[in-house]
């Protein structure tokens, strides 16, 4: 389940919310006026009354956190800033090893040149380019000892700029690390904590719910209609017996047959 963000309280920090709240739910035995907890509302039912109050909690604490945002984002600037620098550092000591690397390989260059051309100057008769590779190992020569020279100064320049430059940096972390805290503190005891009390004698206060007694065990429920009323007899009293009267059954007419007609 998603909570609605505060306006003023940014996603990032949604997590470090959430956790001083449990933290504050979680200690709750060590706070006398929190002792309700857990009688009249559960741990869960304070956590999401107080997840969907996160924009009235966190006000209580805005200063603090408007302070710790700053400086979060001072320290993200400076961090980019650095690699800024350190991309700077980067193409400086690429040629500062070129730069290196150059004499190295022209005095490299100029040892075998002379070494070759003198091997082929004792030669009888001596090839014509004997002369030429020699004038090429001194030019190498004369490369790589300019080269050398030049890279020392730079490097030594380079070493006395940065340590005239160099003073010694604040600690960004440990500032952060402050106003987070401070951010924190001022969030449990003037937003969380109050507001957790305040519900518990909301809660408190409120009239208990009549609580319904279970149907009885063992006996037909009552459904909305009644049955007849019957009454017995009155004591001492009897009641009427029935009386019944037998049919009137006449018998046929018996007389003497009537003359028939001729």
């Amino acid at each position: 389940m998603h909570m609605n963000v505060a306006p003023h309280l940014l996603t990032e920090d949604r997590a470090e919310f959430e956790r001083v709240l449990d933290d504050a739910l979680r200690n709750a035995p060590d706070h006398p006026d929190l002792a309700e907890v857990g009688e009249r509302l559960t741990p869960a039912q304070l956590r999401t009354m107080a997840l969907n109050a996160t924009a009235l909690i966190t006000t209580a604490a805005a200063v603090e956190y408007d302070h710790f945002v700053k400086v979060r984002e001072q320290v993200r600037s400076a961090a980019a800033g650095t690699g800024a620098v350190l991309g700077d550092s980067a193409g400086a000591g690429a040629v500062a090893v070129v730069t290196v690397l150059a004499p190295i390989l022209a005095g490299t260059a100029a040892v075998i040149f002379l070494l070759v051309g003198a091997v082929l100057k004792m030669l009888d008769p001596a090839p014509a380019f004997a002369d030429t590779l020699l004038t090429a190992g001194l030019l190498f020569g004369a490369v790589g000892a300019a080269g050398l020279l030049f890279a020392a100064v730079g490097l030594l320049m380079a070493a006395l700029r940065n340590s005239a430059t160099q003073v010694p940096a604040p600690s960004p972390d440990d500032e952060l690390s402050r106003a987070k805290d401070a951010w924190c503190r001022a969030l449990l005891d003037r937003g969380i904590l109050p507001f957790l009390r305040e519900a518990l004698a909301s809660a408190a206060a409120a009239p208990p719910l009549p609580r319904q007694s279970p149907p009885p065990t063992g006996r037909i429920p009552k459904v909305g209609y009644s049955g007849p009323d019957f009454t017995s007899p009155a004591a001492g009293t009897k009641a009427p017996r029935p009386s019944y009267t037998s049919p009137d059954f006449t018998g046929p007419d018996f007389g003497s047959p009537e003359p028939r007609p001729e």
